[in-house]
């Protein structure tokens, strides 16, 4: 399936001169978000995966989708002061200053396998903080994956040597 087709351009959002990639039509399409999820699934199914390691808030969808079709476990990675137990914060760097996300302190563990995923992939500031989050976490990352990634934002640089892939290239 072509799911290209099922992503929308939104011109000059959030501000004039960015068009916004937007994936809500793939998932309001039940053989679109399927489609999705199964290809995800095809590729990490039988590669002893423990963890998904989604980030807020759509890598959410994808990833509860993906544990349950794989049988890992999902770990939230959110923004700050939204997790109610012990966390581990990384901060990374904006186009106009900086954020940061957390992740639970005992969310992985050093037998824990994980795919680190999220929707997008544009300046790669926020995947590369969770993929740090997991290896201070003491996790191995099998992979990081998006289902978008925005290739002339270079933000798969920042990965550092992650393992990356993506369903869709822009």
């Amino acid at each position: 399936m072509d799911l290209k087709a099922y992503i929308r351009d939104i011109p000059d959002f959030p501000k004039p001169g960015i068009i916004f990639k937007d994936i809500t039509p793939l998932l309001k399409s039940p053989e679109a978000f399927r489609a999705a999820i199964d290809e995800l699934a095809a590729r990490y199914k039988n590669q002893g995966i423990t963890q998904v390691v989604a980030i807020e808030s759509r890598g959410f969808i994808f990833g509860a989708a993906l544990a349950y079709a794989i049988g890992a476990g999902i770990v939230p990675v959110r923004k700050v002061g939204k997790l109610p137990a012990a966390t581990f914060r990384e901060t990374y760097e904006l186009e106009y200053g900086t954020d940061s996300v957390e992740i639970h302190q005992d969310a992985i563990t050093s037998d824990d396998k994980v795919v680190v995923l999220d929707d997008v992939i544009a300046t790669g500031g926020t995947l590369a903080a969770a993929c740090r989050l997991v290896r201070s976490s003491g996790g191995t990352i099998h992979e990081a994956v998006t289902i978008i990634e925005l290739t002339f934002l270079n933000g798969r640089e920042k990965l550092n040597g992650v393992p990356f892939h993506a369903l869709i290239s822009y």
